[in-house]
């Protein structure tokens, strides 16, 4: 199988981007992932999978909680940033970006994000050259409801095209 040709078909579904974050050995990291979902609701269960060589991984399971940053269309300077692969690591990396500390779990959590959740580490597995990792939320805040995503689809940010409301029922009622 040709890896250059299986990432352009996998980036044909498009994705959320969010910022991953812990505090580990007194310094907070993070990482961008688009690798996310929500797994469950009894517990409340989400999962993100973490590359093994990533400095981050390490930090995330010594420390068994993690943050989530939903990021909002107009984060894609934060977003690049914790993608950048062997940027330079200190504790003023965050501090390029207005946050706070969450109380749950000691995570980084930015302001103007679309949504933030605090985790704690359920269950991990090993999934290829990453590490699958289950939080089970204990906290939460979605503080710009009415922003709009950062998308990422085809290898490029993107932004929803304005539009009417969906009139559609909402499909957490079961409805098609």
């Amino acid at each position: 199988m040709n890896l250059d040709d299986y990432r352009r078909v996998a980036g044909h579904f498009a994705t959320g981007v969010t910022v991953v974050t812990t505090s580990s050995e007194g310094r907070h990291w993070g990482m961008t992932a688009n690798s996310f979902t929500s797994v469950s609701l009894e517990p409340v269960l989400v999962l993100v999978a973490i590359e093994r060589r990533a400095r981050f991984h390490d930090a995330v399971l010594a420390r068994g909680t993690f943050g989530v940053n939903v990021l909002a269309a107009d984060q894609q300077d934060l977003s690049r940033w914790f993608a950048t692969r062997g940027r330079p690591q200190d504790d003023g990396e965050v501090d390029r970006w207005p946050h706070r500390i969450g109380p749950e779990t000691g995570s980084v959590l930015f302001d103007g994000a679309l949504a933030t959740l605090e985790c704690r580490t359920y269950a991990t597995y090993p999934g290829g050259d990453h590490t699958l990792v289950v939080g089970e939320v204990v906290g939460m805040a979605a503080p710009r409801p009415d922003a709009e995503p950062l998308l990422f689809f085809k290898g490029v940010y993107r932004a929803m095209a304005a539009g009417p409301e969906d009139p559609s029922p909402s499909l957490a009622d079961g409805s098609p």
